[in-house]
């Protein structure tokens, strides 16, 4: 493996097979990638594409039929290795009548952390995961996104150098799932590799550098995420200190048409549905008392929300 290379497989394949040794299903085919340290890297997939039995090949929870894995270098059957992973499961099985501290605590416990560092390190990480308030409630009475929190926090417990995240913002709503990614990019600044799984394909976009995208097994593309998005059929066009006009277009028009191409839309940008609601709820907590009035204003331009009123 060279040495910025912290996940790499070979022709990895897993074949389950049935009681009377069967070939059941081919879960995962020949798979090839490299997953370098210090990078975001999203594993995508429809349910049933593979993604799950590759993170567990990785973890050494199970076998593979064919081909091998290495994580750190080491084999992944190695589950050594695992002392530097964090993992963070779609369905987190924490224990329900525990505290925020006391899950900190039992999970600092398997890692043979010191006492005092389990507490340091519990305090740390709650209050990083903004359940400061909630860290003496048990478990039972949180909400999902709050336990997704608290899984989380379990995922860094042993400060590791690997994180594997499956389906990181699910139960988070868009404030929690900004959180979330902002974390993630975190994470990345300070040299730890992430793994994410995931459906929200717009957050893979705002957060992973590069992705592999499973099908029924087989890997169906792999690269930098900016690269593979590219549609190189079309040139984007930014301007600014512009109105829209007639004689804008037809210039156009004619200077594309002179180039061999031709002029396929034209308009304002327009920011993501994400952005905006955060930036309408940012704006609703610095003017409290403020409200939609319908009917009142025109339609929000997207550098200012005009269609609010003051108090009445």
């Amino acid at each position: 493996m060279q040495n910025d290379v912290i996940v790499e497989t070979h022709k990895l394949t897993k074949i389950y097979r049935d009681f009377w040794g069967r070939q059941k299903k081919t879960a995962l085919r020949a798979l090839n990638i490299e997953i370098r340290q210090g990078e975001v890297f999203g594993l995508l997939g429809p349910n049933g594409s593979g993604k799950t039995t590759t993170v567990k090949l990785l973890l050494g929870l199970l076998y593979p039929t064919d081909g091998e894995a290495f994580v750190f270098g080491k084999p992944a059957a190695d589950v050594g290795k695992n002392e530097r992973i964090g993992y963070l499961p779609e369905e987190s099985y924490l224990y329900r009548f525990l505290d925020a501290e006391e899950t900190l605590d039992f999970y600092g416990r398997l890692f043979n952390l010191p006492p005092a560092q389990r507490r340091t390190k519990a305090q740390e990480l709650i209050e990083k995961v903004g359940l400061k308030a909630d860290r003496k409630r048990p478990l039972r009475e949180y909400s999902k996104g709050m336990r997704q929190r608290i899984g989380l926090a379990q995922a860094l417990i042993n400060d590791p150098d690997l994180i594997i995240l499956d389906e990181p913002t699910s139960g988070l709503d868009p404030l929690g799932a900004r959180w979330m990614k902002d974390l993630i990019r975190d994470l990345r600044t300070l040299g730890k590799t992430v793994i994410m799984c995931s459906h929200r394909l717009e957050d893979v976009q705002d957060v992973c550098d590069r992705i592999a995208i499973l099908n029924e097994g087989e890997l169906q593309a792999y690269g930098e995420v900016q690269t593979l998005l590219q549609d190189h059929r079309r040139i984007e066009l930014r301007a600014s200190d512009l109105q829209l006009s007639d004689d804008l277009r037809r210039d156009l028009e004619e200077l594309l048409r002179k180039h061999g191409g031709k002029l396929d839309t034209i308009g304002h940008p327009t920011t993501t549905l994400e952005d905006y609601f955060l930036r309408i709820v940012e704006e609703s907590k610095a003017h409290p008392g403020r409200r939609f009035l319908p009917g009142k204003e025109p339609l929000p331009r997207v550098e200012t929300v005009q269609r609010v009123e003051g108090r009445g």
